[in-house]
This record gives structure tokens, C-alpha cells and sequence, in this order.
């Protein structure tokens, strides 16, 4: 095997290797995306709630097993901060999501060229044709 092809080679396995973790990555950001997005409709659905109610109502807040009352406008001011934390942080979820899903087509097309130069070079070395070593060395080159 000519050192060419075990380069190669070596390129394909480190990239591969990137290309999964940036898929697990990926899966990540997916996952916190979803988490997110089910707390937002927990405290949109409790704002909703605290739409209904008459300022002459009771709010109550659960801290462990006790039950506490708390001032109706200190409840809503904490779940429009929450809303707020939560909005904002989907925001970075997203903008990470977009980032891996770029890195991840720029990994991709990256290991179909070098599995093309791959096959280039097989094939160059079974037909013995010198000048095709050269021209796949070349791109090699340019790619790296």
C-alpha cells in the first residue's frame, strides 16, 4: 500500500471521528432544544392561568412539600422572567444547531472527496498509470 493511500486512510478515520462527535453534538442541541420548548409551554399555559385571574385571588407557591403564598405580581414578574431566560436561551440552542448542522455538511463533503481521492488512487494504482498519482497527490494537496 503506497503511503498516499495510507494517508489517505488515516484522513478518512480522523474524520470520521469528528463527523460523529458532531453528530452527537448535533443530537445534544436537538435534545436541549426540546427540553426548552416544553418548558416554555409549561410556563406559557401558567401564564395563561394567571391571565384569569382576579386580583382578589390567592397565588401560592410549592417549595418542597410546603405551600407558600406569594404576591400575585411577583408570580406573574417570574414567569415572564422565565419566559424571557427560556426565549432567549432557545435563541443560542438554535444558533448552535445551525452552526453543527454547517459543520457537519462542510465534514461530509470533505470525507466524500477524500473517499473519491481514495477510489481515484485505487484505481490509478491498479492501472499503473504514473501521471493520475501525481494529478490525485496534487488535490491532496490543495485540500489539506
Amino acid at each position: 500500500m503506497s503511503d498516499t493511500i495510507a494517508s489517505l486512510e488515516a484522513q478518512l478515520g480522523q474524520g470520521t471521528k469528528v463527523y460523529q462527535k458532531l453528530q452527537q453534538d448535533f443530537t445534544n442541541a436537538v435534545e436541549a432544544r426540546q427540553r426548552l420548548d416544553a418548558q416554555k409551554a409549561e410556563n406559557e399555559a401558567v401564564k395563561k392561568e394567571f391571565a384569569t385571574l382576579l386580583p382578589t385571588n390567592q397565588v401560592f407557591k410549592l417549595v418542597g412539600p410546603v405551600l407558600f403564598k406569594q404576591d400575585q405580581s411577583e408570580a406573574k414578574g417570574n414567569v415572564d422572567n422565565r419566559l424571557e431566560l427560556i426565549n432567549n436561551e432557545i435563541k443560542r440552542v438554535e444558533t448552535q444547531i445551525s452552526d453543527v448542522e454547517g459543520k457537519l455538511e462542510s465534514k461530509k463533503m470533505e470525507l466524500v472527496h477524500i473517499q473519491t481521492l481514495l477510489q481515484q488512487k485505487a484505481q490509478a494504482d491498479a492501472g499503473g498509470a504514473p501521471g493520475a498519482a501525481k494529478q490525485i497527490q496534487g488535490v491532496l494537496s490543495a485540500a489539506v
